[in-house]
């Protein structure tokens, strides 16, 4: 690969004379430009290209001049290495999008002389679309107009009208005259070319867009944008058509497409395929193309989910893959080197003769002249570059369209399938292989149509040895039939379990031992897409960066489509995390605390967007604003799959305002409604599901009081009138919502309650009544209930915040945190801090795997075990049991009471 230590005007321009005939025929026309850029003036020699067609009456004249003059500047600065491929591909692109503007223009102009660039766009696709133009590309926009507005005569039909604009642009444009062309138009790539006209009307391209288009129109609308003409038309096209191109659910069949396109491509140019006079860089293996296709299939797969995705550029996307975690550093590095080179090389073959050609030169002679305007000593040094160029990104390529590519036909096989199922082990195969027999004849609507059952019959092998090895293959497959039953299509759940038959063990495993995983499945199958991201493993990052995705919403998308949003990407998240406590990929109080952080992001987004969209009607109270505050599990940073909200509505400012809206209310009852708003947005299900179940009991007098008060109002509750218990629910409270000052406010308030002197037989006595009360009307559910278990987790809490609210230590919503403080004050033993950790871990495991708190069934024990570090069940059942007791003897030691465990 050239590399040039600095800026060499001369050379270049020796180069461009001696070797590259099309640039110093424009050298002679144009030698005001030679001098300049000889004299390293490049600002000047492009303000000067950029105004060669001025003073022409005649557009395209003007645009031949100053496509003649920018292609030269633009190349002698590429030669030169003052401009790299961005700014050679940029500059191009935006002289690409100006030209089709400006005969857009004149088509219009043409019969209505004064008329604006209006309800005629250009949408532009591929090279020109991402920015990445050629020198000598042509252009593939597809033409756009609006019946409506598109100014013609008053005899004039819409359509008509439209067709002799489009007409003009292609003449404007491609027609070759003596100065030259300005780029060739191809207009192919619009909806249906071979029977539609020219330029196409805004409803009938939406039309063909959502209701049948191909599969690489999805793919080809990736590098979409709205270029020349009516801009904001054009723009308003493509984000209707959004969902067409970036769909939320994995679509296997356009994924398998441009597996299918790359073997046609490699087919039909199977000359330029190997490294060496003739090599096609752009279809060839390892070519332009495959890294192109690389990048687009990666984002095929994810952008529907992940709009960061959504670039145009290739190089911009395989960063933004690789930022992602979707594929490695080293191999977005690699292809993006790659493809700067290839499209550097692909350049000088175009300057030699302003020729749009892609392919090396089959002459040693011309292949040398082409390897010295780069720079190179000969054609072979060129060769023999591009070779390990085409192995790199080759070897890349095929890895990705093995992994996605369609299988081929489904073998017939003679062996029934009751004996298949015996030598799998599976009890009663007869009775098994029908019941699995009659899936396909009719029992599940997912399997009626004929392309299903011939996408369930590839992998139906895989799932049969997938269901065997499961640990419960009986509940497996239950829940396995419920899931299909559920789907109105399993052709892209079978189809993404065909191209990663590791998903089908991980999936088993899910439907074996997660029933609220199982469940969640069956009602939204799309949520076997996140499986498939590399980072479906890793922990979600803090809050802010949660609440940053959570919050991403689409042009024109209002509050409902918000909720959706939120309910589809936090219950990606909660599956994820569930997933990952299946996989024992992190430690369950790890998973805890990330469920707890996507509670918290939740809420800081939701209660935004609807704080705002209540403003719209009811306007602010001056002064004042919304705070939330997070209690229990939420508030400690430790949520399972079945924490639901403990949370308390407050407001700063005073109670007696009113809000300066159209619709204005009174502080106590605007921000009454407005807390409404908010459950309703945390907890009403939506077209996109639930989300949580939201319990705001804990505010000051319980279900009787109002819903949010001031915080002043709270502070004198909690200085005059709260019970014990409320108190000891405080230690675990945390802000969640509200400007900063507020927040601090309010954490103050709450210091200033927990500080508070006590009487400690009076707290004793009240502590040890409650925990009686909630003995007697809450008794565990089963013997994994280690909750309300005596012992248990309730115990443990009980002796916390005793503790704290007596001696004023320890004052950690984490209690984790608070029982190693209080375990350095003498207050506990350390041992504590041990046997509540195992306890928690055990109860985020089983909300998942046996939430009805009985044992799990037997193939389930070893993931439970194995996930609070015991290596077998006997062993976590002795570990429990002294937990137990570790808590058991900190309850006698705190307050001189036995406890019976």
């Amino acid at each position: 690969m050239t590399a040039r230590q600095s800026i060499d005007w001369a050379d270049a321009l020796h180069r461009a004379r001696l070797h590259a005939p099309f640039l110093a025929r424009a050298l002679d026309r144009r030698p005001d430009l030679g001098t300049l850029l000889g004299a390293g003036d490049v600002d000047a020699a492009l303000t000067m290209a950029l105004a060669a067609g001025h003073g022409c009456d005649d557009v395209g004249g003007a645009l031949r001049r100053e496509r003649l003059a920018l292609s030269l500047v633009v190349a002698i600065a590429d030669l030169a290495g003052a401009f790299d491929l961005r700014q050679v591909t940029g500059t191009l692109s935006a002289f690409a999008d100006r030209a089709l503007d400006a005969a857009i223009g004149a088509g219009i102009r043409r019969r209505v002389p004064d008329a604006g660039n209006v309800g005629f766009s250009g949408i532009a696709l591929g090279k020109q679309g991402a920015g990445e133009l050629n020198y000598s590309s042509d252009i593939d926009p597809i033409l756009l107009f609006d019946p409506d507005v598109l100014p013609r005569l008053a005899r004039d039909d819409p359509a008509e009208a439209a067709q002799m604009v489009a007409r003009r642009v292609v003449e404007l444009l491609s027609t070759m005259t003596g100065e030259g062309y300005v780029f060739r138009v191809d207009l192919r790539l619009r909806p249906q070319s071979e029977i539609t006209p020219l330029a196409l009307s805004f409803a009938a391209a939406i039309t063909h867009y959502e209701s049948s288009a191909l599969a690489w129109e999805r793919a080809a609308f990736i590098r979409a944008r709205a270029a020349s003409g009516d801009l904001p038309r054009g723009q308003a096209f493509l984000d209707t058509i959004r969902p067409f191109v970036w769909r939320r659910s994995l679509d296997f069949g356009a994924i398998a497409e441009i597996g299918r396109l790359t073997t046609r491509i490699r087919d039909h140019y199977a000359g330029g395929q190997v490294v060496g006079p003739g090599y096609d860089l752009k279809r060839g293996r390892g070519g332009i193309r495959e890294v192109e296709f690389f990048a687009q299939t990666h984002q095929l797969i994810h952008g529907g989910r992940n709009p960061a995705l959504r670039l145009r550029g290739t190089r911009a996307t395989l960063d933004a893959l690789a930022q992602a975690g979707i594929i490695g550093a080293e191999d977005a590095l690699v292809l993006g080197q790659a493809y700067d080179r290839l499209r550097t090389i692909e350049h000088r073959l175009q300057m030699v003769a302003d020729q749009q050609t892609h392919s090396l030169p089959q002459d040693p002679a011309a292949l040398n002249n082409v390897a010295s305007l780069d720079g190179l000593a000969d054609g072979a040094a060129l060769v023999a570059e591009l070779t390990a160029i085409s192995d790199r990104v080759g070897t890349r390529f095929d890895a990705l369209i093995a992994a996605w590519a369609p299988r081929g036909a489904v073998a017939v096989t003679e062996v029934p399938l009751a004996r298949d199922l015996a030598q799998l082990g599976f009890a009663d195969p007869e009775a098994l292989a029908t019941r699995i027999e009659n899936w396909s004849n009719g029992k599940f609507r997912a399997l009626r149509s004929e392309a299903a059952r011939e996408a369930f019959a590839r992998i139906r092998s895989p799932l049969l040895r997938a269901l065997a090895a499961a640990p419960d293959p009986g509940r497996a497959l239950l829940r396995w039939e419920q899931l299909i039953e559920h789907l109105p299509s399993a052709i892209n759940v079978f189809r993404l379990l065909e191209a990663r038959p590791a998903l089908l063990d991980v999936v088993m495993r899910v439907l074996a031992h997660a029933p609220t995983l199982a469940d969640e499945l069956a009602r939204r199958a799309d949520l076997l897409d996140t499986l498939i991201d590399q980072t479906v493993f890793a922990l979600p990052g803090d809050v802010d960066s949660i609440a940053a995705a959570l919050a991403r919403t689409e042009p024109g998308e209002d509050y409902q489509c918000l909720l959706d949003a939120v309910r589809r990407r936090v219950g990606e998240l909660r599956f994820a995390l569930g997933v990952q406590l299946i996989e024992q990929a992190h430690d369950p109080l790890a998973i805890a605390a990330a469920l707890s952080r996507v509670a918290e992001a939740t809420i800081r987004v939701l209660a935004a967007a609807t704080e705002a969209e209540f403003a719209a009607v009811h306007g602010t109270v001056p002064g004042s604003r919304l705070v939330i505050l997070g209690l229990g599990r939420l508030g400690g940073g430790a949520m399972t799959h079945a924490s639901d909200l403990d949370l308390i509505f407050l407001f700063s400012g005073d109670f007696a305002d009113e809000s300066d809206g159209a619709r204005p209310l009174g502080a106590t009852l605007y921000y009454t409604r407005l807390s409404q708003r908010v459950v309703v947005a945390l907890s009403a299900p939506t077209a996109a599901g639930a989300l949580y179940d939201v319990d705001t009991r804990l505010r000051p007098s319980g279900t009787q009081g109002p819903i949010a008060v001031s915080l002043d109002s709270f502070a004198r509750y909690q200085g005059h009138d709260a019970w014990t218990w409320e108190h000891m629910a405080l230690c675990r409270a945390r802000p969640l919502y509200g400007t900063a000052p507020d927040c601090a406010a309010l954490a103050a308030m709450i210091d200033a309650v927990l500080a508070t002197p006590r009487d400690p037989l009076a707290l004793r006595a009240d502590v040890l009544k409650m925990r009686s009360d909630i003995a007697r009307h809450k008794p565990p559910k089963g013997p994994l209930d280690v909750k309300l278990a005596r012992g248990g987790l309730v115990d443990a809490e009980f002796i916390l915040h005793f503790l704290q609210l007596r001696d004023h230590l320890g004052l950690d919503p984490d209690l984790g945190q608070a029982i190693d403080d209080l375990a350095q004050a003498g207050l506990v033993p350390v041992t504590m801090r041990g046997a509540y950790d195992l306890l928690c871990r055990l109860l985020v495991v089983v909300r998942l795997v046996a939430p009805d708190g009985a044992y799990p069934p037997v193939a389930s024990h070893g993931i439970v075990a194995q996930a609070c570090g015991r290596p077998d069940w006997d062993a976590l059942l002795a570990a429990i049991t002294a937990a137990r007791a570790t808590i058991a003897m900190v309850w006698t030691e705190t307050f001189d009471e036995p406890l019976e465990i």
